[in-house]
């Protein structure tokens, strides 16, 4: 594993609730797009990774679907095989490295997980490796720069003077891609995937500011390891900041209502 792959694995450890109680509807919005452009359906046979709260496999039975899931982390893949009852199975299993054979899926889908892998165009390969010819491959990550909703909580951190903790790496240069619809699609045909097109999904997601805050405070993702590199006073500074900036997005209602923007791409094995 790369130098970012171990560091998303201690990212993730044990976030498997905080996770579904925060980000998961967020990270849901694109679950039928994603199943729509990897013509997942019934009959098929289906692969999610990085499967988290199971969203996407639980979509895809409901379509007539068989279903695998797997997802780096163990917490993630019970998850979402007690929150599916009609998972075929969810296994423990990290990108680019991925326990099928050649050949074994007729569509493979992957919501935001290469955001969370330290070589995205192996594991695109390792994908297409695994779905048949004919088969389509369809991801989602999240867009550079980011939607106004995307980058509040990360505002707010640089408000409180909160950085990037010294053991937490970025992708290697040679590693890397523009997180454009250009970008996304040049990794898609370099992974060896064939028409490879995409799109950009946007969406507003509501929500109790609360809850928002609350994910990144529990240490979600890189915003968590950002938000709690000050410790307490950190902390508290960035709390404070986050009050007066989330003020743009609020609702009569109290709640927030965020933009955010994605990309979605699919090619065929």
């Amino acid at each position: 594993m790369t130098a970012f792959d171990h560091a998303e694995r201690r990212i993730w450890s044990g976030k498997a609730e905080a996770y579904a109680r925060t980000y998961a509807r967020l990270c849901a919005h694109p679950a039928a797009a994603l199943l729509d452009a990897a013509e997942a359906g019934p009959g098929s046979r289906v692969l999610d990774v990085g499967c988290g709260s199971g969203t996407v496999s639980a979509t895809a039975v409901t379509r007539g679907a068989t279903v695998y899931a797997a997802d780096a982390e163990p917490g993630m893949a019970e998850a979402t095989r007690l929150a599916v009852p009609g998972i075929a199975a969810a296994h423990i299993a990290r990108l680019p490295e991925l326990p099928y054979a050649e050949d074994t899926f007729d569509a493979a889908v992957g919501n935001f997980v290469l955001n969370h892998v330290g070589r995205p165009r192996e594991a695109l390969t390792e994908l297409r490796r695994i779905t048949r010819p004919g088969g389509r491959v369809a991801v989602t990550i999240w867009r550079s720069p980011g939607a106004p909703g995307q980058t509040l909580i990360g505002r707010a951190a640089r408000t409180a003077g909160l950085t990037r903790p010294d053991w937490l790496p970025a992708l290697a240069p040679e590693d890397d891609f523009p997180r454009t619809p250009e970008g996304l699609a040049a990794l898609l045909d370099a992974a060896g995937l064939l028409d490879a097109e995409c799109t950009e999904v946007a969406w507003e997601h509501r929500c109790d500011p609360d809850t928002w805050w609350a994910g990144a405070e529990r240490g979600i993702g890189a915003i968590g390891q950002v938000l709690n590199s000050g410790g307490a006073e950190g902390l508290a500074a960035a709390k404070r900041a986050y009050e007066d900036l989330s003020g743009e997005f609020r609702t009569p209602e109290g709640l927030l209502a965020l933009p955010h923007a994605a990309l979605l791409a699919a090619g065929t094995a």
